[in-house]
Formats: C-alpha cells, sequence, structure tokens
C-alpha cells in the first residue's frame, strides 16, 4: 500500500491537546482516549497503531526503544515510532509537523524519530 500522509496514534502519556493542534491543520491524529485503547499495555498499544496503520508517538522512550528492537528483530512491520521529550503541547505539535509536512507515510515505516 502506497501512502502520501502519516496517521499518527497517541500514546496516554502524550497531552490530547496534541491531537487536537494537529488536527486543526488537517492531519489525522487519534488520541488512545479516542480509541477507547486507555490501560492498555505497551505492546497491545504498539500493535494497535499497527493494525490501524498509524505512526505511534510516545514519550515513553525507555520501554518503546526496547519494544521497537524486538519488532526488529523478528522482522516485524511497523508504521513508525516518534520517541517525544517532554514539552508543551505545542512544541510537540510544532515538532510533529515538521515530519508530518516533511516524510511520507511510506518513509515513515519501520522508522523512529526522536523529536
Amino acid at each position: 500500500m502506497s501512502s502520501l500522509f502519516i496517521r499518527l496514534y497517541l500514546d496516554e502519556d502524550v497531552n490530547v491537546l496534541v491531537a487536537d493542534l494537529l488536527n486543526a491543520k488537517g492531519f489525522d491524529a487519534l488520541t488512545v482516549r479516542d480509541a477507547e485503547q486507555l490501560q492498555a499495555s505497551d505492546e497491545e498499544q504498539l500493535a494497535y497503531a499497527v493494525n490501524q496503520q498509524r505512526a505511534f508517538v510516545t514519550h515513553n522512550r525507555s520501554d518503546f526503544e526496547e519494544l521497537i528492537q524486538t519488532y526488529f528483530d523478528a522482522e516485524r512491520k511497523h508504521y513508525g515510532v516518534i520517541l517525544a521529550v517532554r514539552r508543551s503541547p505545542q512544541i510537540i505539535a510544532q515538532r510533529l509537523l515538521a515530519i508530518l509536512n516533511q516524510v511520507t507515510a511510506d518513509e515513515m515505516e519501520n522508522q523512529v524519530r526522536y523529536i
């Protein structure tokens, strides 16, 4: 499947305002809350993102670096993981917009980005 725009799935530790700001700019950003996936494990969250063909955004660097390594080791496909340093929702949205405006969904597959 060829896809131009990255669709995002935001972990529950990412402020929901980030999704609101991105959606207001015309991008597809879904929160864990809106997907009714609160309290799911990290493995379940990433599996949901993969099933929905969405790049996953989280502040949980250590756990997801390890989880992504298991995906790489097993040669499992994902649609990207973006590890964000905790900052204001506006700064996180601004940094995500830089990716969304420069990287296609196809280019984001199996990639890890740090913002």
